[in-house]
């Protein structure tokens, strides 16, 4: 079934022909999605409403879950083939009330694109104490990804892509601490921790995934001007980072090193449609090609590429058990082999 990419073995680039100016549209040429089902949380603004809009133009069947359903209602006005629902990461009552709606339809699902995330954020706790940024950018994709998982099995060829980010470099995962219970909370290190878990969930899915026609990928997008990802954030913080003058402005060697919102998104639909990963996955892509590894010590932050950490098979393993037990859910290979049983 191909090679795993365990301590980032199949980290190399593709030659994809794109970069990091290419947008969503120039990647997606020529591509035809129709008969295709994809959801696409947080794909009501950002770079997630551009991947809808893109997914939907190539004739896909798009469901946008929000927690406000009526701004995406606004927000998706006059986009073709876009249905949307109703979904809370904070609740995992409406995880399960979401996925049991969609497992009603009886439809497979091509493409779950985990885009929904937030940033910059003070500490805040769902109902079971875990960190907001944890649960919203990591945990909710687990459980959302866990429940769909016979809709994906159904689509005999499915993609799971999890919109990651190079703050994954900021931190691995702290198995002792993960809820800053015991530590001080840095925003910025949450941030990092649950982009670290996102590399190591799209690693370990893919693992045993593939097995039943569904891969698994996780990415950066970049960093891009025109989102609602700091709205949370203060000035302050824009300004110790280097980001913003005096008077809030951003600065220009800060603006010209953004990407647009089409150029955001072109990295979330390659993985989703490049026929270049038919046979591979697993892996972390940037700028709509596969990443290399950021080595240089495996300590600090760099510009490009992936840590070793989050592609760590002991990690994404015990990972995968820490969420299984915090979630409740049972996503492990001997229930996925019933479900594959039950496709045949």
């Amino acid at each position: 079934m191909g090679q795993s990419n365990y301590q980032g073995a199949l980290q190399r680039k593709l030659n994809s022909g794109f970069h990091a100016a290419s947008t969503a549209g120039e990647v997606i040429s020529g591509i035809d999605l129709t008969g295709k089902t994809a959801i696409v949380t947080g794909g009501n603004a950002g770079i997630g409403l551009e991947t809808t809009r893109v997914l939907a133009a190539a004739g896909a069947t798009v469901i946008v879950p929000a927690r406000d359903v009526e701004k995406a209602r606004r927000n998706l006005a006059g986009i073709p083939n876009v249905e949307l629902g109703e979904i809370d990461f904070m609740d995992p009552d409406s995880i399960d009330a979401f996925a049991a709606a969609f497992l009603a339809s009886g439809r497979p699902l091509h493409l779950l694109i985990n885009n929904a995330g937030i940033m910059w954020v003070p500490l805040r706790r769902d109902s079971r104490g875990i960190e907001s940024q944890l649960t919203t950018n990591y945990l909710g994709a687990f459980h959302l990804t866990a429940r769909l998982w016979p809709a994906l099995v159904r689509a005999r060829g499915a993609r799971v892509i999890n919109v990651s980010s190079l703050g994954h470099q900021r931190a691995p995962f702290d198995f002792e601490d993960p809820n800053f219970l015991h530590r001080a909370y840095e925003t910025l290190q949450a941030y990092g921790q649950s982009k670290t878990a996102s590399n190591l969930f799209a690693l370990e899915l893919d693992h045993f995934g593939k097995a039943f026609g569904v891969r698994s990928y996780s990415l950066h997008p970049g960093s891009i001007h025109g989102t609602e990802l700091g709205r949370e954030a203060s000035l302050e913080l824009f300004q110790q980072m280097g980001f913003m003058d005096a008077e809030g402005n951003l600065l220009p060697e800060v603006v010209a090193a953004l990407k647009t919102v089409p150029q955001g998104a072109a990295t979330t639909i390659w993985c989703a449609t490049s026929p270049l990963l038919d046979h591979i996955g697993g892996v972390y892509c940037e700028d709509a090609d596969v990443a290399e590894l950021s080595l240089e010590g495996n300590a600090g932050e760099t510009q490009r590429g992936v840590k070793l950490y989050s592609l760590d098979e002991t990690n994404a393993k015990k990972l995968w058990k820490w969420s299984e037990e915090i979630t409740g859910i049972s996503f492990g290979e001997e229930r996925n082999a019933e479900v594959a049983q039950s496709q045949l």
